[in-house]
């Protein structure tokens, strides 16, 4: 079927061919005319009075709309928008008349006749188009959204379609930490977590942005004790844009994407997100390099620390009767003995896991990861940056405070 040509299309083609077909010899008129009659589904009749009668002087100029409010309709515009916190068009629009007599009664706004009357006949859309620069400055450039065909190119994977995959497939997401404001600049962290093993990489990078987060996975890649073959994220433009869908399918790796307000199709990266970052940094608001380079220090000793010596429960089954569900947990055990066990890993790779594990002291981890979660607390405060450095003496205090440290805590 013949898809119907639109009213700006035609116009196009009429503007392009009327000049020549007022110049054309009878045969060439008649060809001219089958071709404009085929293109735009004109009656041929109708066609040859179009073409016959078109002015083309008319045609070449360009109509320009004009302007019905001024510069003061804009300025009223913005003292009820800001009037009324900062409400869409929609709903302004039928409080402009109850406003507008408020604020001229308390002498806020004092408008002449004939703006005011422009003032009240201007249109919900046209206060949207009017106000939309003053938005743009104060709120900003919104976030682009992934386009459709790119996020229609990338399959979605439920919480349900994994089906015991080896190692190497990961789930990725972004912690934000903002603080109590989206607004500005912050740091996001990076979170990967693989799906049979629950081996986890957290990296934090200073803006969230499609490629630095590129860059990030790429220099994750060789850090990780087995090869990424599939990468599921949530529907965010930071990750399905068209710089991540050309990388993966370049480097081989299957990029697949949750349901859009489904988090728990991310759920294994979803707990980390809580357990891991949320545990370990909180929600302060962190800002610049100082604090990207300190969180980075941060996640380097908590890597080596909740991969190798912090156990965690996995889901085997969940079946449900009627409201009652019953979950079975296979017995807790550590990213890297997972690994150790998995018969998908290399056995070169298990022995250079072995000889890490044999290297690592848990206690000296675990006072690095205190040290620095006090320098990135500081950081969030407005302390000073200065770069830490790894002191005995708080090992010591430590090692010392082992046996009563639960007293603290309760």
């Amino acid at each position: 079927m013949r898809k119907e040509m639109s009213a700006a299309g035609r116009g196009e083609l009429l503007r392009a061919i009327a000049e020549r077909y007022k110049a054309a010899t009878r045969a060439e008129r008649r060809t001219i005319l089958d071709e404009f009659v085929s293109v735009t589904g004109y009656h041929r009749k109708h066609a040859i009075r179009v073409l016959g009668t078109i002015d083309t002087k008319v045609l070449s100029v360009r109509r320009t709309r004009l302007r019905l409010y001024d510069e003061a309709v804009r300025e009223a515009l913005v003292v009820l928008w800001e009037a009324s916190d900062r409400l869409c068009g929609k709903r302004l629009k039928p409080l402009v008349p109850v406003l507008l007599e408020a604020l001229q009664r308390h002498g806020h706004l004092l408008l002449d006749e004939d703006v005011h009357k422009q003032v009240l006949a201007v249109s919900a859309a046209t206060i949207d188009r009017l106000l939309a620069p003053t938005r743009l400055a104060v709120h900003g450039r919104r976030r682009v959204n992934a386009k459709p065909a790119v996020r229609r190119s990338v399959p979605v994977r439920t919480f349900s379609d994994w089906n015991e995959p080896p190692p190497g497939f990961m789930e990725a997401d972004l912690v934000a930490h903002s603080g109590e404001s989206m607004a500005g600049s912050f740091v996001h962290t990076l979170v990967l977590t693989d799906i049979a093993s629950e081996w986890t990489e957290c990296v934090a990078i200073p803006v969230r942005e499609a490629a630095v987060v590129v860059d990030t996975v790429t220099k994750l890649r060789p850090l990780l004790p087995f090869r990424l073959i599939g990468l599921d994220t949530d529907n965010g433009s930071e990750f399905v844009n068209e710089t991540m869908v050309p990388y993966c399918r370049a480097a081989g790796i299957e990029f697949t994407r949750s349901r859009p307000y489904r988090k728990n199709d991310q759920a294994w990266v979803e707990q980390k997100n809580g357990a891991v970052v949320r545990r370990l940094v909180g929600y302060h608001r962190l800002e610049g390099l100082a604090a990207v380079e300190g969180l980075n220090r941060l996640y380097a000793a908590s890597r080596l620390f909740v991969n190798f010596f912090q156990p965690s429960f996995k889901l085997a089954s969940k079946t449900r009767v009627g409201a009652h569900v019953t979950k079975r947990y296979h017995p807790p055990a550590t990213p890297c003995a997972r690994l150790l066990s998995s018969e998908a890993i290399p056995e070169s790779t298990k022995e250079r896991l072995r000889a890490v594990l044999s290297t690592l002291d848990p206690l000296c981890l675990l006072d690095e990861v205190r040290s620095m979660q006090r320098h990135v607390a500081n950081l969030a405060a407005g302390g000073t940056p200065h770069v830490v450095s790894t002191n005995d003496a708080s090992l010591e205090r430590l090692l010392q405070g082992l046996a009563t440290a639960w007293l603290t805590a309760c």
